[in-house]
């Protein structure tokens, strides 16, 4: 996003260490991620960690930056989060670096971090240290955010190798909607019931599982590749096979008839509020219900179960009784969704 003023622009001084950089440091970002940790500005973060800890990191280049339902801030906080949670980690500290092109409007860029900002009160966690590098025109594509988290491992044992024949199935909600709002972005389409995606923080979710001591055996959300690439990756960590059933996936209308447009499946597209679970069957109605209560996991499903047949494959039953193998995305369907 560039602006015409300059003095309303990201200006290569704002990165070059000095009197501009200290400004838009302390005004905005300072002002945005607020706590004692980070504004004590020693050059690395002193944290107190507890027990098993899990760390990630991920790297946001997101095109268009806004889009319906989030931009690239958003989604470098929820991606991030949403990894921890995935490791039943409560999200405590994340780590912020922005690249970002000379001439990127200051009024976005205040836009994308104040979302952030939103975003992180949702799971708690705080950034506690950071870096700002800009870059001359043309050396990117408005703005690049990198976000690394770490956070306390609530309860071991969830990984994609420890599904077992007779777990359940859930989807958190509707699936592809990250990638069907991107790609409708991108070609400019209208509907007539506007597409947004799901771009947003899982921790809440998670915690209710954990606070109800849901034995979950795996966990995962299904971003890049959608639901067959995580179902497909754990069918092979974990030496079984996976029974999908096509009349149970929750899938908008909208991304139905994206999908009917394009040729593509709702299965393969990207999501950036929607995981998997894994769990034992006797439990996946108490899941279910914990996960619709909360407004995001309103339209939540039990999919499919996992057996012991067809190792390492995913069987997709469709409603008029046949089967197809559900393979992993092949190609990059939709480049720089996240």
């Amino acid at each position: 996003m560039m602006s015409n003023n300059p003095k309303k622009q990201v200006q290569l001084s704002h990165g070059g260490g000095g009197k501009e950089m200290n400004a838009l440091i302390h005004k905005l970002f300072f002002k945005a991620f607020d706590n004692e940790i980070l504004s004590s500005e020693e050059d690395a973060a002193a944290l107190n960690l507890n027990g098993p800890t899990a760390f990630t990191t991920d790297s946001f280049t997101v095109a268009p930056l806004f889009f319906s339902g989030g931009n690239i801030g958003k989604l470098a906080v929820a991606g991030t989060v949403n990894d921890l949670a995935m490791m039943a980690a409560k999200p405590e500290y994340l780590s912020c670096s922005f690249i970002i092109e000379e001439g990127f409007a200051i009024d976005d860029l205040k836009t994308i971090v104040e979302s952030m900002a939103s975003e992180l009160a949702k799971s708690g966690a705080k950034v506690v240290c950071g870096d700002t590098k800009v870059v001359p025109r043309g050396c990117a594509d408005g703005i690049f955010i990198n976000t690394s988290g770490v956070g306390e491992i609530q309860k071991q044992g969830i990984s994609v190798k420890n599904i077992q024949p007779g777990d359940a199935i859930i989807v958190s909600r509707d699936i592809g909607r990250h990638g069907a709002t991107i790609l409708m972005a991108r070609e400019g389409l209208t509907l007539d019931s506007e597409l947004t995606s799901d771009c947003a923080t899982l921790w809440p979710m998670v915690e209710s599982l954990l606070n109800a001591d849901i034995p979950v055996h795996a966990m995962r959300d299904a971003t890049r590749g959608g639901l067959a690439a995580v179902l497909n990756e754990w069918a092979n960590a974990s030496d079984v096979g996976i029974t999908v059933q096509e009349s149970q996936l929750p899938i908008a209308d909208e991304v139905k008839g994206l999908c009917e447009l394009y040729g593509f499946e709702a299965f393969d597209l990207a999501n950036e509020g929607t995981f998997i679970i894994a769990l034992p069957k006797e439990h996946a109605e108490q899941a279910l219900n914990l996960i619709q209560a909360h407004e995001d996991g309103k339209n939540a499903a039990i999919v499919g179960e996992v057996t012991e047949a067809h190792n390492g494959k995913v069987i997709l039953k469709t409603p008029w009784g046949s089967s197809r193998y559900i393979d992993l995305p092949q190609g990059e369907l939709l480049p720089r969704i996240c």
